[in-house]
């Protein structure tokens, strides 16, 4: 049996926080595409003690992902381009879907499409099942994916899209909408995607960049461009989340973006986040999240904090 992280006496502090409707008892959770599909980081510690754990993003239908190669690790973070690789809701609620139940009792699905249909799909899967609705708290709506109704525009970089995408994602659970930061526009399509129903912004997913191999004279990956994230992301993540704290004062918003310590998570929480996403830090270490708890809770013990929903946003003052 696994001991768990926490215990009585840290009771000291509280780290529970609300996202919309849904309270968690501490900010930390995983990021979408960086722990599997909900029991994976089970064998390392107990996922009862994160905040929350979130999938991988999931579309209707099983979807093949990108050629190969997909990763590409950088002194800076890493460039990814697996481009979605999944076994469709369907066949995640039947095959993967048991065993994160009994291993995390809060477990947020994402969801993503290439078309508003795709999201309404997707939704229309998950309102349909039972085993959903015990065993999962909210869902994350990816609207940073290509739009093929729009010319493979990303549905984050339009007001629009966003909208529709994120009204068509409804299922009857909380939804988290999960932005880009590949826009200048980032508050107006935020404001949308509240406005259509969600109850948080995920801020952000990765952003755009290019690697090249100068003895191949090639780009590295298969699909040419990736996703940056780790440290390089967490200043364009930071700067994401202290715009939507000043333009919605009362939005919930999760920080994602190069969280790999207690710091790290207090800055983001500083800057306007309710809670934080660990995700590219758990390819170094499968502990990480626990790690980024821990360092948080003994911080605010050293600094005479008793409650974080006391710190989020407060570097605005």
């Amino acid at each position: 049996m696994r001991k768990r992280l926490f215990s009585g006496h840290d009771r000291d502090v509280s780290l529970e926080t609300r996202i919309g409707s849904v309270t968690l008892p501490n900010p930390v959770m995983t990021a979408s595409g960086t722990s599997g599909h909900g029991s994976e980081l089970a064998a390392f510690a107990d996922l009862n003690d994160l905040g929350a754990v979130v999938v991988k993003s999931l579309c209707a239908t099983r979807f093949n992902g990108n050629d190969a190669p997909r990763l590409y690790p950088l002194p800076v973070g890493m460039l990814n381009s697996v481009g979605l690789q999944g076994p469709g809701l369907k066949a995640w609620i039947e095959h993967d879907l048991p065993a994160a139940a009994r291993n995390a009792e809060r477990i947020v699905v994402s969801i993503w499409g290439r078309t508003v249909e795709d999201y309404a799909k997707a939704a229309a899967i998950l309102k349909g099942s039972p085993a959903v609705k015990r065993s999962v708290i909210a869902v994350e709506v990816n609207v940073s994916c290509p739009n093929i109704e729009d010319r493979s525009r990303m549905f984050a970089h339009s007001v629009t899209a966003t909208s529709e995408a994120v009204a068509a994602a409804e299922c009857g659970l909380p939804r988290w909408a999960k932005l880009s930061p590949n826009t200048h526009e980032i508050c107006e399509v935020a404001a949308a995607a509240l406005q259509a129903g969600a109850e948080a912004l995920t801020l952000v997913n990765t952003a755009m960049g290019v690697a090249v191999d100068v003895e191949r004279r090639s780009a590295v990956l298969g699909a040419v461009g990736g996703g940056l994230s780790g440290p390089a992301l967490k200043p364009i993540a930071m700067r994401a989340v202290w715009e939507c704290r000043d333009a919605f004062p009362d939005a919930s918003i999760i920080g994602v973006g190069g969280v790999a310590s207690g710091v790290d998570a207090l800055e983001m929480i500083m800057a306007g986040a309710n809670a934080v996403q660990v995700g590219t830090a758990t390819f170094r270490d499968p502990r990480a999240p626990w790690k980024v708890i821990s360092e948080i809770r003994s911080w605010c013990k050293k600094n005479g904090e008793t409650r974080l929903e006391d710190l989020v946003g407060v570097a605005h003052a």
